[in-house]
């Protein structure tokens, strides 16, 4: 097997849900919470504290926790970032935590999840790409390259006999090819 069809294959949509995101998706699952509000502004952060070191130790590190101060920072900068980007600040993510709107803390104990699955894959992408291609080869980068040329479909658009030109953007040319064929089989999938 060529190596662009290991990296390939490492990097499948079904490869990645069968080894990197079903574990955060059952760690979600497993942890209950009584009520989606919350009274005050300490047991939220109790809350996404217990969470975060939840998800940390049966989805990225088992058995390990974090110090809980730890643990309610990173859950804090994950809820503050996602709220941003919303156009809201963390008054608003504390005041949908004890109204339960936006989905109160099902919404904030999701957020982190997503968040914490979305790192484990790119995680999981750089190590893949980095293990079969060095950084630092320009050779491998030229030979990736070339293998990688029939694999995309994009003969008619990359000078094959001249995979140099690409080689430095081989880890982009890699997760473009990837992203295209996981939407493909997506669209496959659904029919």
């Amino acid at each position: 097997m060529a190596t662009i069809d290991r990296i390939l294959e490492e990097l499948d949509e079904t490869y990645i849900t069968r080894n990197i995101t079903r574990r955060h998706d059952e760690a979600r699952l497993q942890y209950r919470l009584n009520s989606i509000t919350v009274s005050s502004d300490a047991e939220f952060d109790d809350i996404i504290a217990d969470y975060y070191n939840h998800h940390f130790s049966h989805a990225i590190a088992p058995g390990s926790t974090l110090p809980r101060s730890e643990a309610a920072g990173r859950a804090k900068e994950i809820i503050e970032r996602e709220y941003r980007r919303l156009n809201r600040d963390r008054l608003n993510a504390y005041d949908d935590a004890k109204t339960g709107n936006n989905g109160g803390m099902r919404a904030m104990l999701d957020m982190i999840m997503e968040h914490m699955k979305a790192e484990a894959v790119e995680r999981h992408i750089r190590d893949v790409i980095d293990r079969y291609v060095a950084p630092s080869s320009f050779d491998e980068q030229v030979e990736i390259i070339r293998q990688l040329i029939p694999k995309s479909g994009a003969e008619r658009h990359l000078d094959a006999t001249y995979p140099e030109r690409y080689a430095r953007n081989y880890e982009d040319l890699i997760r473009g090819i990837a992203e295209s064929r996981n939407r493909m089989g997506s669209q496959f999938r659904r029919m």
